[in-house]
């Protein structure tokens, strides 16, 4: 799972690679709980392990990848 992340004041984005069976839920929620405190840091381990961490004051925007289950390949009717 990719999740790519937007820094305050700056045009490029961070991109973590998470392994593929991290739990998305449980993701979304550190998100949304790292990002609801002051002075908060939110924290990520990628798919190598490594720390990745990121004050909240500075994130613009957090972008998940649809689960597996939900992309669509090729053209459809919906």
């Amino acid at each position: 799972m990719d999740v790519r992340i937007g820094i305050v004041q700056s045009m490029k984005e961070l991109d973590v690679e998470l392994p593929e069976d991290a739990d998305r839920d449980k993701i979304l929620a550190d998100i949304e709980s790292a990002l609801s405190g002051e002075g908060s840091v939110l924290w990520m381990i990628d798919r190598k392990g490594r720390h990745v961490g990121v004050p909240a004051s500075k994130v613009a925007y957090v972008e998940l990848d649809a689960p597996a289950n939900e992309r669509r390949v090729g053209f459809g009717v919906s």
